[in-house]
């Protein structure tokens, strides 16, 4: 049967989503409000049009997350004060608590995924996958030529 990469990469990141979003749950937040929480932690004070734009979500689709986070008591918005309209977005102590249950759980979907897997494929399947991202970004790859 022949494969082709989009549906296998496809099948592998629905499944490792699957995943994770049982053993989220159990945790009492879905992947969505992981990957906010994610992005908030290396961006702390975003605007909330940005969070949109790195999530790749229309900026209402973001704002209903940021208000069900904000009614859970993950995150908060907090005036901008440069700009009246807009707003920036914090981790509470509450979501902040959260990463540390989170980034474990990351880890072990990654590990499971990777068993039996050689620390030498691993090597090879990410600078493969990098490569791979690259072509589609529309961003030149580094050659070898380019390195001398």
């Amino acid at each position: 049967m022949e494969r082709r990469l989009g549906t296998l990469l496809g099948q592998v990141a629905r499944l490792m989503r699957r995943r994770f979003d049982q053993r989220a749950r159990e945790i009492g937040i879905t992947r969505p409000q992981w990957q906010v929480i994610y992005v908030l932690r290396r961006h702390e004070g975003i605007k909330q049009g940005e969070l949109a734009e790195i999530l790749e979500v229309e900026p209402i689709t973001a704002g209903r997350m940021i208000d069900r986070m904000q009614d859970a008591g993950l995150v908060e918005r907090r005036a901008d004060p440069t700009d009246r309209r807009a707003w920036r977005l914090f981790l509470t102590e509450r979501g902040q608590g959260l990463v540390g249950q989170l980034e474990p759980l990351s880890v072990e979907i990654s590990d499971l995924a990777l068993a039996g897997v050689s620390d030498a494929e691993q090597a090879q399947l990410f600078e493969t996958l990098e490569k791979i991202r690259l072509n589609l970004s529309g961003k030149p790859i580094a050659s070898a030529h380019d390195e001398d």
